[in-house]
């Protein structure tokens, strides 16, 4: 194992891995700017003073009297006097309204800034096309310094603190912010924690000889600790690479790499790794970055003998983390990537007294939400439905139909076979609909990390396609397309009547198709993820304003749902819960604030439906409601 860093110290007046703010372990004074206002270092001090003795305990708990407290506390104290006037007006107003991120009007959108616009700036003159779609939340694919090609859509950073210069400057990133603030649109960026690009300075000091930096990662001279990490730990993709190692030829060493080869996992025992990424995380934050989504956060922490999953080191890093930022900059929130199930999830919440991420994306329903469509068969998302909203009030979900990432079909087993389903051959059955390769599949897409050792795969393609709108152009078939189009809308209905907020992908909005073009690219064809990563057409997003074409009616469909999430049932405290529909096909969703009860029904299936409704605590609901194929209907129950 890496040497446990407890009893060490460390103590630098420079910090070459912070970037942009040489941090001293002395005294606020030497780094605060002359024009600090003593009012706002009032402010910190009284923030810091609140939360003081939980953060020096959290990190004395993993890191022992390390002098890197000192430095990891200067940096705070820096950040936040070099944080401009208006994010520190930003920071105050929502101190004032903590739950803003959980308000019904809260609609998200996600893109890659080069396929939207070509870069950062070019992304800044399209701020009316989001506008129009009255988007609250923009989330950016990672922009950070990553290698060229091999960079894993991004996630491979070579310089936390920068932008890509193929994408921008830091000045683009803190001017669009600036404007995606006036727009009312908060920016959120991936952060993430748990490896570098094997391309980073530190890395390359590593590979280079360095032991200090060596001991930002986990390197070994033999196979000895990496055999008994391999004992116990699944890799995250299987098919990448041999095992959790990868020999490094420079270095002589083993390092470990859980997701590429070319991504090194970072070894947070080193209080050093903590402090310079956490100092990355407050720099970011004041060029304007309003949320983090921190990647892979379950995976942080390694201790042999586990499966490195999950560990309770993991959140009291979170928990480190979200101090930080309600003293620098409490305008910021987290949201987290944990890809487990339910009852892994309210730990990364935290509590209401001690509490971590803000919200989560909403992995299982995404997943579940396929599959219902798939099958036509409400059952196991209703199930997961009922898991999720029986969470602790602090848990918020942001939840979505596709992202830039795959279909990993993590379907409940134990569920499964509970209704008699068998979990593999379900799985099987689903990445294949989805491939279009079961027969009355109506559905384009493609496998990824397909493992003909377990059988495992996951699956690619862009909303509209998965839903059959590609096939049915292709076939000029009228009817089929007609269905496609209802498809799209009631996934996109029903998901966004859901516990949490909605997030589009970017071209979800105009029913963008795959983009097959990527196999002509030998940079990009061995990812197939990049089926639903293409340039957005904006001659598509033209046809908008044309009464009758698709555009135009996704893109009315996508502006119902915005003005259904205005009813005061969708209020941060409303009570949600799934409703007994008497019909396997559709799934009902109460939502409940004070005396007035709302009531979604769904049909997932392609065949006329009816949901028969209970009453619900005395209050009557429409005891029939007669749906079309894969029709929805929102009905106010009670007022």
């Amino acid at each position: 194992m890496a040497s446990h860093h407890t009893n060490r110290t460390h103590r630098r007046t420079t910090r070459k891995d912070t970037a942009h703010a040489d941090v001293s372990a002395e005294t606020v004074a030497e780094t605060a700017p002359s024009t600090y206002d003593p009012a706002e270092r009032g402010i910190y001090n009284e923030r810091f003073a609140r939360h003081r003795e939980e953060l020096e305990g959290l990190f004395r708990s993993l890191y022992g009297d390390s002098e890197e407290l000192g430095v990891f506390e200067s940096a705070m104290a820096a950040a936040h006097a070099m944080r401009p006037a208006d994010l520190k007006a930003l920071d105050r107003a929502r101190e004032q309204d903590p739950e803003w991120y959980k308000r019904g009007d809260m609609f998200g959108m996600t893109m890659y800034t080069d396929l939207f616009a070509g870069d950062l700036k070019k992304l800044a003159g399209k701020i009316d096309y989001l506008k129009e779609q009255k988007l609250t939340y923009l989330h950016l694919m990672p922009l950070l310094d990553m290698p060229h090609p091999n960079n894993d859509g991004g996630y491979a950073v070579q310089d936390f603190d920068t932008v890509d210069p193929q994408l921008g400057t830091n000045q683009d990133l803190a001017d669009l912010t600036a404007k995606l603030r006036k727009a009312g649109i908060s920016l959120c960026l991936d952060f993430v924690m748990n490896h570098t690009a094997s391309t980073h300075r530190w890395a390359k000091a590593a590979q280079a000889g360095d032991p200090e930096y060596q001991d930002y990662y986990f390197c070994y001279d033999d196979r000895t600790v990496p055999d008994e990490y391999d004992a116990h730990v699944p890799q995250v993709f299987p098919n990448t690479a041999p095992g959790n190692f990868t020999w490094n030829e420079k270095m002589h060493k083993w390092v470990m790499t859980q997701f590429y080869p070319f991504q090194w996992d970072l070894n947070y025992r080193n209080p050093k790794v903590f402090t310079a990424m956490m100092t990355s995380v407050m720099h970011l934050a004041n060029l304007g970055v309003e949320v983090f989504r921190i990647d892979a956060v379950p995976y942080i922490w390694k201790q042999l003998g586990t499966n490195c999953r999950n560990l309770p080191e993991v959140h009291t890093i979170v928990r480190m983390m979200r101090i930080m930022l309600e003293v620098v900059c409490p305008a910021v929130v987290l949201k987290g990537e944990v890809v487990m199930a339910p009852k892994e999830l309210a730990a990364y919440f935290g509590t209401p007294e001690h509490p971590e991420c803000h919200m989560l994306y909403n992995v299982s329903i995404m997943v579940n939400l396929w599959g219902a469509l798939a099958t036509g068969d409400t059952r196991l998302l209703a199930a997961q439905l009922d898991k999720l909203n029986a969470l602790p009030e602090n848990c918020w979900f942001v939840n979505y139909l596709r992202c830039h990432d795959d279909i990993g079909w993590g379907l409940d087993e134990d569920e499964e076979r509970r209704l008699g389903i068998d979990p593999f051959l379900h799985k099987q059955y689903l990445y294949h609909f989805y491939e279009g390769c079961t027969p009355g599949s109506w559905s384009m897409g493609e496998l990824y990390n397909y493992d003909a050792a377990t059988g495992d795969a996951r699956s690619c393609g862009t909303t509209a396609s998965l839903c059959g709108v590609e096939k049915a152009l292709i076939t000029h078939d009228h009817v089929a397309y007609e269905k496609s189009v209802r498809r799209d809308l009631l996934m996109h209905r029903a998901c966004a009547f859901l516990r949490g907020f909605p997030m589009l992908n970017c071209g979800d909005e105009i029913g963008q198709l795959n983009g097959w073009e990527y196999k002509e690219d030998p940079d990009r064809i061995e990812d197939s993820r990049n089926l639903h990563r293409s340039p957005f057409d904006w001659s598509k997003a033209a046809l908008r304003e044309k009464s009758g074409t698709l555009q135009n009616r996704l893109w009315e469909g996508m502006e119902d749902l915005r003005a259904m999430r205005h009813d005061p049932c969708f209020a941060p405290d409303a009570w949600v819960t799934t409703w007994n529909a008497h019909d396997d096909g559709v799934l009902a969703v109460v939502r409940k604030s004070g005396s007035r009860v709302v009531v979604g029904v769904f049909n997932f299936r392609d065949s006329d439906e009816t949901a028969v409704l209970d009453s619900i605590d005395g209050v009557p609901l429409p005891r029939e409601i007669a749906l079309e194929p894969y029709g929805s209907q929102v009905v106010v129950a009670h007022e």
